[in-house]
């Protein structure tokens, strides 16, 4: 059994969990970059460097509703959102029988794991939460984030005068190229853990060689790359 289909089975038969997953399901919406399949990713990397301080259940419950509320990246309340989903991800806690502690420990997490909140997490729950989240924005997956991202906001690919901004500010807002110098290729760096940064540090060496090789297709080699 592969790993994806051994956590649905852990989740099917955890009634709580089980809930938890029908309500997220009811709730995502079809954004590629924060849609069921994302939340169970992160359900996965969070178990795995959560373990063993983690309780498994409370790593699940906490990435299937870590993106509860999906704001979008240009709306001026996106540094709100993960506020936004662990008020949402409180009341459905409770709803399905979990423990006043566990509620708190469990929104906490959420609450703190947003890139755009800025927040370093206090519990291992948290720290393992927002590695999980942020190894989406890294690799082959990333990539595909990126450019669905870009073009759902109404970028450019890159800049067909100055792809790589030699003579310009950086822009992501414009062009989804640049976000892989003002954010992504950075992301390893704010990993909290030695798990998170490892995997991070290996899917970044991916965007690094498809930087390489679209500057060999356009005939213009990026700079040097972070």
């Amino acid at each position: 059994m592969d790993s994806r289909h051994a956590l649905l089975s852990l989740i099917a038969h955890d009634p709580a969990l089980s809930a938890l997953y029908d309500d997220v399901r009811q709730l995502m919406d079809d954004d590629p970059g924060h849609d069921l399949a994302h939340v169970l990713r992160v359900a996965l990397w969070t178990l795995r460097i959560g373990a063993p301080d983690v309780d498994p259940r409370h790593a699940i419950a906490a990435a299937l509703l870590h993106d509860i509320v999906n704001v979008p990246k240009d709306s001026p309340d996106r540094a709100r959102a993960s506020e936004l989903c662990a008020a949402a991800a409180r009341d459905l806690l409770a709803r399905h029988g979990f423990e006043d502690d566990e509620v708190s420990d469990i929104c906490e997490a959420i609450r703190d794991h947003s890139y755009s909140r800025g927040a370093t997490p206090r519990t291992p729950l948290g720290k393992a939460l927002q590695d999980a989240d942020r190894l989406e924005a890294v690799g082959a997956i990333g990539i595909c984030r990126t450019i669905s991202t870009g073009t759902r906001m109404g970028a450019h690919y890159f800049d067909t005068e100055d792809p790589w901004a030699r003579e310009r500010p950086l822009d992501d807002r414009r062009f989804s190229v640049d976000h892989f110098f003002t954010k992504l290729l950075r992301l390893p760096a704010t990993m909290n853990t030695a798990a998170g940064r490892a995997e991070a540090e290996r899917r970044a060496d991916l965007m690094r060689a498809f930087l390489l090789q679209l500057g060999d297709e356009l005939g213009e080699p990026p700079p040097e790359l972070p």
